[in-house]
């Protein structure tokens, strides 16, 4: 699992937004922090979070392809990936949908990626909020508990990955591609 988790770190694209942050790291845990700005309304940023396969980086994904991620802004929603080339109905759970605040806060409980191998807790908050000019300040907040300490010690390459999601979010609702 140590070697699955550098290989995904090591893939990262280095793409975060420039506001990110590992804000704390204990024995067991982390917090990262990533902030944009985007130039569109909260309701606008709201809708892209849940085409989540338009802007998920593939290179991110167990099927290569983030068009076969969906999630639903529901409580309970499924952050979910199809595995279409292991036949039907084989896919990955990322995370589920815990809290819902429409244009305000999405919530999950999601151990993404190799943390899912851990059994780990953690908890993916996106807190939108509108600006003067009429954009939207995304705050993107990844709590990460019941880690061991060499899990800890990738806080900050778990952060890029995440930061790089939300980086491509700002591109997705900007420019129509991530």
């Amino acid at each position: 699992m140590r070697t699955a988790l550098i290989a995904a770190v090591a893939v990262l694209g280095l793409a975060a937004p420039a506001q990110a942050e590992v804000k704390q790291t204990w024995a067991a845990g982390f917090q990262a922090v990533n902030r944009v700005t985007i130039a569109a309304p909260p309701d606008t940023v709201w809708a892209a979070l849940g085409q989540i396969g338009k802007w998920w980086n593939g290179a991110h994904s167990y099927s290569g392809d983030s068009a076969n991620m969906t999630m639903p802004l529901t409580p309970g929603g499924c952050f979910c990936e199809a595995l279409p080339k292991l036949g039907a109905g084989a896919g990955v759970q990322h995370g589920v949908v815990v809290m819902v605040m429409p244009g305000q806060t999405l919530r999950l409980n999601a151990p993404l990626g190799p943390l899912q191998g851990e059994g780990v807790d953690a908890a993916l908050t996106f807190t939108l909020k509108a600006t003067a000019d009429g954009g939207t300040e995304v705050t993107q907040t990844f709590n990460v508990g019941g880690a061991r300490p060499e899990i800890v010690g990738f806080a900050a390459g778990v952060d890029a990955v995440v930061g790089e999601q939300l980086g491509r979010l700002k591109s997705y609702v900007e420019t129509g591609k991530p």
